[in-house]
């Protein structure tokens, strides 16, 4: 497939049986400061962006980023919502999306965080297994990958459960948020 990334047509919104997802849109900043201020012990360890609460403006900020990058197809980032017996987006969960993108050989990175309160309920395994559809349907994804810190037993746990394989570590790759070395598992399924 050699259409240009804006043309297109990526759904705003992803059904699953107990999740919405949904991109990211103005005015959302207020409720998302709130989920990160709750969950800031739950995600400091393994999240650089989540080590102080942010700021109702600072958070509408990032929502207006992550907008623009979903349009211009550089981040597709997605809110996680429970689902209501009506069919509408409920209670605020989490984050996801396809990350890390490149165009060119069609490889995404899924990233995720949920809040804690929710985590271990399968509703992250579920928005990894509607994104992947996501990229290996309509965005015609010959890989997509999971990375976590090797440390993070539940991330990996979702990779492994949504059958992502894993390909190796990488040893000292990057810093952990406390300045330590840190090591990579990579996960990933491939067309």
């Amino acid at each position: 497939m050699s259409l240009d990334p804006l043309l297109i047509d990526v759904p705003e919104r992803l059904d699953g049986e107990r999740i919405v997802l949904l991109a990211p849109r103005a005015g959302l900043g207020a409720e998302l400061a709130v989920v990160i201020t709750q969950s800031l012990s739950h995600l400091r360890p393994w999240m650089a962006w989540a080590q102080q609460a942010p700021s109702a403006e600072s958070a509408e900020l990032v929502v207006r980023r992550m907008s623009a990058d979903f349009i211009a197809r550089r981040d597709l980032c997605f809110h996680v919502y429970a689902r209501k017996p009506d069919g509408n987006p409920g209670r605020l969960l989490g984050g996801t999306g396809l990350h890390r993108i490149d165009w060119t050989v069609r490889k995404f990175e899924i990233g995720y965080w949920i809040r804690p309160e929710a985590a271990g309920q399968g509703f992250i395994s579920e928005a990894v297994r509607l994104l992947t559809v996501l990229a290996f349907g309509p965005l015609d994804a010959r890989r997509v990958e999971i990375r976590c810190d090797t440390e993070n037993t539940r991330s990996r746990a979702v990779a492994e459960r949504c059958g992502f394989e894993l390909e190796g570590v990488l040893r000292c790759d990057s810093l952990a948020v406390d300045g330590t070395p840190r090591h990579t598992a990579v996960y990933a399924r491939i067309a």
